[in-house]
């Protein structure tokens, strides 16, 4: 068996880095695509390995002999690369597609240790290396039938989104038997290329191969095996962090990604918050079937956003700014305060972080569970001048909670000493209580004008990526340093159709609620049961853990996105928790935590 790697592209999508090498002398992570790749198949016993090159090939070539690869290796140039596609490539090579088995390999690849030796080991004699699709994927598609066989190639004008669950990815990556060469691939190659010219591509070719009745062509379809098709540097960040050797560096590599981890399938975040039972599929649907016209049209500007939620909960416009996300509304507010700020630590740090240091006056509770009532609050800051008095509640990431009564009695508390109370509430709808527990209501804030309720839509309706946050209050001079802080076009369409029909599903938000909190219990007594940390109180939808017996957050948080592609959130290093070993874990659903329970299960004693 051969391996034939077609090397002859500019790259030009990768810009900077491929002015003055080929792309496959990109590095990812200290290490080239190519050095990478002959590493892999040096190891197949292969007779030799065909390497098509053109843009800087002699670059390339004098850097690929000094790898000292065992395997013989053979160049191919192809003199017009800037002219053709890399069906012309594959043509010039044809010769050896007829004298052996061939591995074929684009070099802009990088995959996972293994996967070649199982194509080689496979019976199969033509095989296509393919992945489920996913979202971000591009290119050519293929389907499958039940006995893997390939039915069909398709490009991007066949290519239908609404049957993307029936779609493989091509990873560009096939073993063709010397047979099926001289009898199917190399005559349709010669056949299409004279009839269509040298502008093409090659899997153009297996299209119509797999037309014909039995092309003999079989999919080994990938399953949590890691690859990457490096086409811009945006796929180069994505492969630095899928294929970092280091896993502490990994790990700290996702962490520092804030979100976006749809772009790695299989991977279980327990890391961000959000509702695992909201929306439901119908709201997703109706949302979806007016995708085009929100894509196409302007969303509408503060007033009619401001409208929308203060209809939902039931308050005046006027009282209400809606944000992008409660990020923004927390940088408006906090950045725009004089004088000192109190708060809790550990907290959620943005608002920490947007606040000046010398402003802050921080109380961290003394006590195993980071719990705290308000009257640790109003007895810790008794004795301070305070502008404003920040709480979340329940606090994030210790879950403490503390009831709507003594909420109210914090908040009156402020107005006596007119300290500005910020309640932070994003996590108030999971709360386990007989009564609603929010103060986002007309007559409470119509009575404390010092009170400013914050809630993130994101987090409790489970659409973070709509980007949603609320502001309420009575207090003119908050609304007014607000108002001019947000643009007028802050939130997009489909935020604001969002808004417009979450009113009909106020009985499936209820309900998911009642399933969540059914979830977190479940989950509590699990975690319990290992035996190995300490599960503090919630009332939100995440659990705060200290780890026992001298065991490691952050080493339990590496292993498990290591072994098992889930990532936790470690908080060993976090202000007001260092140095003890704590973890928070978000509360999905009971398929999801169920397997993360039995990936726990592994460690510890």
């Amino acid at each position: 068996m051969q391996a034939i790697i077609l090397a002859a592209g500019m790259g030009k999508r990768l810009k900077e880095l491929t002015k003055d090498n080929t792309k496959c002398m990109v590095k990812v992570n200290g290490e080239t695509l190519v050095e990478r790749a002959l590493g892999q198949l040096d190891g197949l016993g292969l007779r030799q390995i065909v390497l098509v090159v053109g843009y800087e090939g002699k670059k390339l070539i004098s850097y690929v002999d000094t790898l000292k690869c065992k395997t013989p290796i053979v160049y191919v140039d192809n003199p017009i690369y800037d002219k053709t596609n890399n069906i012309y490539s594959l043509y010039l090579a044809k010769n050896y597609l007829l004298e052996d088995d061939t591995l074929l390999l684009e070099s802009d690849l990088i995959i996972e240790d293994g996967i070649l030796e199982r194509m080689v080991a496979s019976k199969a004699p033509n095989l296509v290396l393919a992945a489920k699709y996913e979202s971000w994927m591009d290119g050519t598609v293929v389907t499958i039938d039940e006995n893997g066989d390939i039915t069909g190639f398709l490009d991007k004008k066949q290519f239908k989104f609404c049957n993307t669950d029936t779609y493989y990815k091509t990873v560009n990556i096939y073993k063709f038997s010397k047979t099926f060469s001289q009898t199917h691939y190399v005559p349709f190659l010669e056949a299409y290329s004279k009839a269509l010219g040298n502008n093409e591509y090659y899997e153009q070719v297996l299209k119509v191969i797999a037309l014909l009745d039995n092309p003999g062509l079989k999919a080994m379809v990938l399953e949590s095996e890691k690859w990457y098709e490096i086409d811009d540097v945006q796929d180069l960040d994505i492969a630095e962090t899928l294929f970092e050797p280091d896993a502490a560096k990994r790990f700290d590599r996702f962490n520092s990604r804030y979100g976006g981890y749809w772009r790695y399938p299989g991977m279980l975040d327990y890391c961000y918050l959000v509702n695992p039972y909201y929306p439901t599929q119908k709201m997703v649907e109706e949302m979806q079937a007016s995708f085009d016209v929100l894509l196409r049209q302007y969303p509408s500007g503060q007033r009619v956003n401001n409208l929308l939620v203060a209809n939902y909960y039931g308050l005046k416009r006027e009282q209400v700014m809606v944000g992008n996300g409660a990020a923004e509304i927390i940088k408006a507010l906090v950045e725009n305060t004089t004088g000192s700020i109190g708060m809790v630590s550990p907290s959620f740090d943005e608002y920490r972080n947007r606040a000046h240091s010398e402003q802050l006056k921080i109380f961290t509770p003394k006590n195993t569970d980071f719990s705290y009532t308000a009257d640790d609050l109003i007895t810790f800051f008794g004795g301070e001048q305070l502008s404003m008095l920040l709480l979340i509640n329940p606090d994030n990431p210790s879950g403490n909670f503390i009831p709507i009564v003594d909420v109210l009695r914090l908040a009156q508390w402020c107005k006596e000493r007119e300290i500005i109370f910020v309640l932070d509430e994003s996590f108030v709808d999971f709360a386990d209580t007989a009564e609603p527990s929010s103060l986002l209501d007309q007559e409470v804030l119509k009575r404390h004008d010092n009170l400013v309720v914050i809630k993130s839509i994101s987090k409790s309706f489970g659409v973070p990526g709509l980007r949603l946050g609320v502001l309420a209050s009575t207090n003119a001079d908050v609304l007014s340093m607000i108002g001019k802080e947000l643009a007028i076009w802050n939130i997009n369409s489909f935020g604001e159709f969002f808004m417009q029909i979450w009113g009909k599903y106020r009985s499936s938000y209820t309900h998911a609620l009642t399933s969540l909190k059914e979830a977190r219990k479940n989950l509590v007594v699990s975690l319990q049961e290992l035996g190995w940390m300490h599960v503090m109180p919630s009332e939100a939808n995440y659990l705060m853990c200290e780890l026992k017996d001298g065991m490691s957050a952050n080493d339990l948080a590496v292993r498990l996105l290591e072994d098992h592609n889930i990532l936790i959130k470690d908080l060993s290093t976090k202000r007001g928790i260092a140095p003890r070993q704590c973890i928070r874990l978000a509360v999905r659903d009971e398929e999801d935590n169920k397997r993360l329970i039995k990936a726990l299960k592994e460690y510890g004693n």
